[in-house]
């Protein structure tokens, strides 16, 4: 085998550079990236490493004297810089080594462990990222772009190791006295988890193997294969018509068994939201640096499972609104002070159960929400009528709708209102609902409910003719059968229903889909009160069909841009049964 020529930093140098230099690591990149398996597996543990590097650095910030957090941020730098030996990544290899360098002036007491030093680190766990990231995206087909430039970095850091007692940044100040853990220096945020202790990137007492995770997803489908066959039989006509109690016993055993193995199988993409929490607390550091404010993250409940897909999806919303409570919510310092409230704010990140669901809760000891502002705001942007009458919680889900916002000045981290509508349609997209609850003067907090699993809705089965719909449970506020005094035609708005002293616009969901109906008459049929997008309205069918958990399947390319339609579901008498979005139903039927 020919001696590979070793790349400069992993692909990372753009085609359209002609020099000789250029081309041996554009060919050396591709040489090194035609081994997918092996990419694959650097980017993993590179990510690993990322994670461990950040978790720590924010846990030494607050506690300099952790010499357990420090000696793991060493380890993972150790070990990437062995990675990018491996993979022929000298650029990599050598900011790791000077890293590794200025850690081991950290260990042994030459160089003072401050957020300056923490800064420098960060910095090298974000030159590891991005050098990850390009990786990634060269391997999934996209052109090799240029690297960033190490030079800059690796004078930072030369310029601590040269002068180890200096400080070459005059803004640099220690977070904590590690003995009392009050704040020494103000700006600085801080991240305390109940419990928190150095974690290395791989590390616990429990074996695994890494499964690709396209592997799990078609065993989860299969699975959920099996529990649809197992629900046939449970009500085969031909079966059930034996009498025959061997045949019960054995269809009960089965339907136990394919239940263990549909829990098991769900367990499996099941991962603690900790990871997720722990990005947030380095979001929390870096902008209370840049706007000036203290503040603290605390998390609690991070051992809480969640699947993958949904703490996956998660990221963007979580962030958005840690943005909002760090940059909106918290006060200056003078008003904190002027209200008589800590200098340093707390931000309160929370994971837990709750029937069947998970709530993840950030509590922030801000300024709270003024209610009248937000109506006033709402008002002179359109999107509320004048005269309309709103309760607190319907007055707060105004700062959910698109461009809303009571920022008086646009920044580089808000203003433009986008940020709060993307967490609701994100929240809502994995089938969840978000709440507030706020305090002016106190604080406010953001409530997110949502399902532990896409792979599996709970619904309610609906019957309109001959066709059977699944409507999420978690969109269902009540179920009622009109009378004909509830039922009215308001002009220009269209048929309406009165209930509870409210008027909601009924959709006809035969109408939606082109279905002969039972009846015309709504009186004969059933009204679904449903909550979704901030709106209520009324879905009217022919009849309940009961409630059952159902195993999602999507639609196919052909059919998978249908409004109204989320994905289907096989259902235990073998008929199908589509599943219902109703945000999209209320948008384009109700609006």
């Amino acid at each position: 085998m020919a001696e590979r020529t070793p790349p400069d930093d992993g692909s990372n140098v753009a085609l359209n550079e002609s020099t000789p230099e250029d081309a041996r690591v554009a060919s050396a990149a591709v040489e090194l990236l035609e081994d997918r398996e092996l990419v694959s597996e650097f980017i993993i543990e590179a990510n690993e490493h990322i994670q461990s590097i950040e978790n720590n650095l924010l846990l030494l910030e607050s506690e300099p004297a952790n010499t357990q957090a420090l000696q793991s941020v060493f380890r993972s730098f150790h070990s990437v810089k062995g990675l990018a030996g491996f993979f022929d990544l000298p650029i990599l290899q050598e900011v790791s080594h000077e890293v590794e360098n200025l850690l081991s002036m950290a260990r042994d007491q030459t160089r003072p462990v401050d957020s300056s030093l923490v800064d420098v680190v960060l910095e090298g766990a974000d030159f590891i990222k991005r050098t990850s990231q390009r990786l990634e995206a060269r391997m999934n087909g996209a052109a090799l772009v240029p690297e960033d430039s190490s030079a800059e970095l690796l004078a930072r850091i030369h310029a601590w190791t040269a002068e180890p007692n200096q400080h070459p940044d005059p803004q640099s100040h220690p977070i904590k006295d590690p003995n009392s853990g009050a704040l020494a220096q103000e700006g600085i945020p801080s991240a305390r988890s109940e419990g928190a202790a150095p974690v290395d990137a791989g590390s616990g007492s429990e074996t695994g193997v890494r499964v690709h995770i396209s592997k799990l997803d078609y065993l989860v489908d299969m699975v959920g294969e099996l529990v649809i066959a197992q629900s046939m039989l449970h009500l085969d006509p031909d079966l059930i018509s034996t009498g025959s109690s061997r045949v019960t016993r054995n269809l009960a055993q089965l339907r136990r068994i394919t239940g263990e193995i549909q829990k098991t199988a769900m367990a499996m993409r099941m991962i603690p939201v900790r990871q997720l929490f722990k990005r947030m607390a380095r979001v929390v550091r870096d902008l209370a640096r840049k706007i000036d404010k203290q503040v603290e993250l605390e998390i609690s409940g991070e051992e809480t499972e969640l699947d993958r897909t949904i703490i996956e999806e998660l990221v963007d919303a979580l962030m958005h609104m840690i943005r909002n409570s760090v940059d909106h919510g918290i006060e200056s310092a003078a008003d904190r002070a002027a209200a008589n409230k800590p200098e340093c704010a707390t931000i309160h990140l929370k994971a837990y159960h709750q029937g069947g669901h998970i709530v993840i809760e950030v509590t922030d000891d801000g300024r709270g929400i003024d209610r009248q502002k937000v109506i006033k705001r709402a008002l002179a942007a359109g999107i509320l009528s004048a005269g309309t009458e709103l309760t607190e919680s319907e007055a707060f889900q105004m700062i959910f709708q698109p461009g809303f916002s009571t920022a008086a000045q646009v920044t580089e981290v808000s203003g433009r209102g986008v940020g709060l509508d993307v967490v609701r349609k994100h929240v809502e997209k994995l089938r969840g609902r978000i709440q507030i609850e706020s305090v002016l003067g106190v604080g406010t907090t953001f409530l997110l409910k949502l399902p532990l699993t896409l792979a599996i809705v709970d619904g309610l089965v609906v019957g309109v003719g001959s066709e059977r719909y699944v409507i999420p449970i978690f969109a269902v506020r009540e179920v009622l059968r009109p009378t004909a005094s509830m039922i009215l035609t308001v002009q220009n708005r269209g048929e309406m229903a009165a209930i509870r002293d409210a008027l909601l616009p009924v959709v006809r969901l035969h109408r939606c889909f082109g279905v002969t109906p039972a009846s015309e008459s709504a009186t004969d049929g059933i009204l679904v009160v449903s909550d979704s997008g901030g709106k209520r309205f009324c879905l009217l069918v022919d009849r309940l069909m009961g409630k059952q958990e159902v195993v999602i399947k999507g639609l196919g390319d052909n059919l998978k841009d249908i409004p109204g339609i989320t994905g289907s579901a096989i259902l235990g008498d073998g008929h199908v049964g589509l599943i219902l979005d109703m945000e999209g139903l209320c948008h384009d039927h109700a609006a």
